[in-house]
C-alpha cells in the first residue's frame, strides 16, 4: 500500500540503460507514492563521494524526448499515479544556460524522494540517502522531514524488453530544433499521459511562449460522450498546474478554441505548430490559411500516437479521453448531497442515452431489484394520444393532416414536418416537454405514496429537455444531474 501522497523520483541511470529499467522502477515507485510522482532526469548523477551533487543541464535531444515518451507510456499501467516529468534542467543547446541554483516550487511538494541509483548500502544512515535528500531540497520545494528511499536492488532490468525506436523519426541526432513561440490545440479532457507526451514535446521545442487552444462549444458537439467532458475552466486549471510544474520558465497563453484554427492563423509571432499523426491535416490547413493571411508558414512538428495496451474492444487503440469517458459510464460522478428541502424518498436516478446505449436494460434490471420505473418516453406517447394534455395544441399547431383516420397523431408525418427545421422542432418540444414533465411528476408522487426508496427515470432526452430538476419533484430547486447509459 502506498505510504506517501507525493514523491520525487530522481533517475540517475545512463539513458542507454534507463529505457530497459523504466517498467520495474515505476512499478516500485507506484507502491510507495499514491498520487503525484514527479520525475527528475539526471543521467550519470553520482550520489557518492565527498562533495554534494549539483543539478546540471541535460541536452534536449531526440533520445531524451523518446525516453520521456516511453516513461509516460509505461506509467499508464499505474492509473492512480499522476506522473509529471520535470523539464527545468532539460534545455536546447541553442538557449543561453541560466542558473539552476534557485529552488523550484511544485504544486504538490514531495513527501518522499526516490532514486534508481545503485548502491549496496541501504541502511538508514547511508550517506547516499542523505545526499539524495539534500539534492532534492536544493532543486525543488519539498515537505519538511523529507524521507528518502533507494529503490535498488528491488527493481531488476527487464532484459527481454527491446529498446524502442525514437518516437521522433524526423529528428536525426543532435539537439531538438527549438522555436521562440509554439502553438498546439486540443480538448485536453481528463489530462492523461498521451496529453503529457504532447505537452512535453511543446515545452522542449518552445523557447519563450506556448500558445494552447482548448476546444470548446461547437468543437465539442461531435465528441464521444460530450456530456462527460470536463468544464472548460476545469480543463484549463489542470493544464496550467501541470505546465507550471514541468517548465515554469515558459510563458503560457491558454485560449478557448471555438473554430478548428483559432489564433494559429492570425498570430504573426508563431513559428511552430505541434500536431499528432491524426491532426497533421489540420496543421496543413493552418499553414494554408496563414499564407492567405500574408503570414509565414509554421514548422510542422508531428508526434506519434501512443497505443493503449489495455484498451477494450469498443475503445480506441490509442490512449484517449474518449476511452476514459466511456469507462466512467455506470460510475457515480459525484457523491450524493443531502438537501433538507428535498424529500428523502424516493431517491431519483436519471438514465439517459441514445438508441442501443443500454439504458433500458439497466432500467429493467433496477426495476427487478425493487426500483419504481418511470418510462418517460412512454409518457410522451400518452401526451400525444387523443385526450392527452398535448394533443389539441399539436394538432392546432401542425395541422389536421398529421392525423390518422382514427384521429391519432401520425408521428411519422409530424416528424417529417419538424425534421431539419429547428424553429418547428422547438415549437413542438415547447408544447410536449412541459406536459411530459407534469406526467412524470405524477408518477414520482405515486412512487412516494407507495413508499418506494428508489425511482428510475428512463428518458432518452432527459438532458436536452432540462428534466434534471425532476429529481427534486417536490421542490423548485435544481440539482446537478447524475447520468448513466
Amino acid at each position: 500500500m502506498s505510504a506517501f501522497r507525493s514523491g520525487l523520483l530522481v533517475l540517475t541511470t545512463p539513458l542507454s540503460a534507463l529505457s530497459l529499467r523504466l517498467v520495474p522502477i515505476l512499478a516500485s515507485a507506484s507502491r510507495i507514492v499514491e498520487d503525484t510522482l514527479y520525475v527528475h532526469l539526471q543521467p550519470g548523477l553520482s550520489l557518492t563521494g565527498s562533495s554534494q551533487p549539483r543539478s546540471t543541464y541535460v541536452p534536449a535531444s531526440p533520445e531524451i524526448y523518446s525516453l520521456i515518451s516511453k516513461l509516460y507510456a509505461d506509467a499508464d499501467a499505474h492509473g492512480h499515479l499522476d506522473v509529471r516529468v520535470l523539464l527545468t534542467n532539460i534545455r536546447n543547446q541553442s538557449l543561453t544556460p541560466q542558473s539552476l541554483s534557485s529552488v523550484q516550487n511544485l504544486s504538490h511538494p514531495p513527501e518522499v524522494v526516490l532514486t534508481d541509483f545503485q548502491t549496496s548500502d541501504g541502511g538508514q544512515y547511508n550517506p547516499v540517502k542523505q545526499r539524495l535528500e539534500r539534492y532534492a531540497t536544493s532543486c525543488y520545494s519539498c515537505r519538511p522531514n523529507l524521507i528518502s528511499v533507494l529503490l535498488y536492488p528491488e527493481y531488476e532490468p527487464m532484459m527481454e524488453e527491446r529498446e524502442l525506436p525514437s518516437q521522433e523519426p524526423d529528428l536525426d541526432g543532435g539537439t531538438m530544433q527549438s522555436y521562440r513561440d509554439v502553438v498546439v490545440g486540443g480538448t485536453f479532457d481528463r489530462l492523461h499521459n498521451a496529453h503529457k507526451i504532447l505537452l512535453s514535446a511543446c515545452c522542449l521545442l518552445a523557447e519563450n511562449r506556448l500558445l494552447i487552444g482548448i476546444s470548446d462549444k461547437d468543437l465539442l458537439e461531435n465528441k464521444v460522450l460530450k456530456e462527460l467532458i470536463q468544464p472548460y475552466e476545469q480543463r484549463v486549471e489542470k493544464l496550467c498546474e501541470f505546465l507550471v510544474d514541468v517548465k515554469p520558465s515558459l510563458r503560457y497563453d491558454i485560449v478557448p478554441l471555438v473554430d478548428p484554427c483559432g489564433p494559429s492563423i492570425t498570430d504573426p509571432d508563431l513559428e511552430c505548430i505541434v500536431v499528432s499523426e491524426e491532426t497533421r491535416k489540420g496543421g496543413v490547413t493552418v499553414n494554408k490559411k496563414r499564407l492567405e493571411n500574408g503570414l509565414p508558414e509554421l514548422a510542422l512538428h508531428e508526434i506519434r500516437l501512443v497505443k493503449d495496451p489495455g484498451h477494450r474492444e469498443n475503445e480506441e487503440e490509442k490512449i484517449s479521453s474518449s476511452s476514459i469517458r466511456q469507462r466512467l459510464l455506470g460510475s457515480l460522478l459525484q457523491p450524493p448531497q443531502k438537501d433538507p428541502a428535498r424529500p428523502s424518498r424516493p431517491y431519483v436516478i436519471g438514465l439517459t442515452g441514445g438508441s442501443g446505449s443500454g439504458k433500458t436494460s439497466i432500467a429493467r434490471h433496477l426495476e427487478r431489484l425493487g426500483a419504481f420505473l418511470i418510462d418517460v418516453d412512454k409518457l410522451g406517447h400518452e401526451a400525444y394520444a387523443p385526450g392527452g394534455p398535448s394533443y389539441e395544441q399539436v394538432v392546432e399547431e401542425f395541422g389536421e393532416d398529421t392525423l390518422n383516420d382514427d384521429r391519432t397523431i401520425n408521428r411519422k408525418i409530424l416528424g417529417a414536418k419538424v425534421f431539419g427545421n429547428q424553429g418547428r422542432l422547438k415549437r413542438l418540444t415547447d408544447i410536449v416537454w412541459p406536459e411530459i414533465a407534469k406526467l412524470t411528476k405524477r408518477q414520482l408522487n405515486e412512487a412516494a405514496a407507495q413508499g418506494k426508496a428508489v425511482c428510475v427515470l428512463d428518458a432518452a432526452v432527459l438532458l436536452e429537455a432540462g428534466w434534471t430538476h425532476l429529481g427534486g419533484w417536490s421542490s423548485s430547486r435544481r440539482r446537478r444531474p447524475c447520468s448513466a447509459s
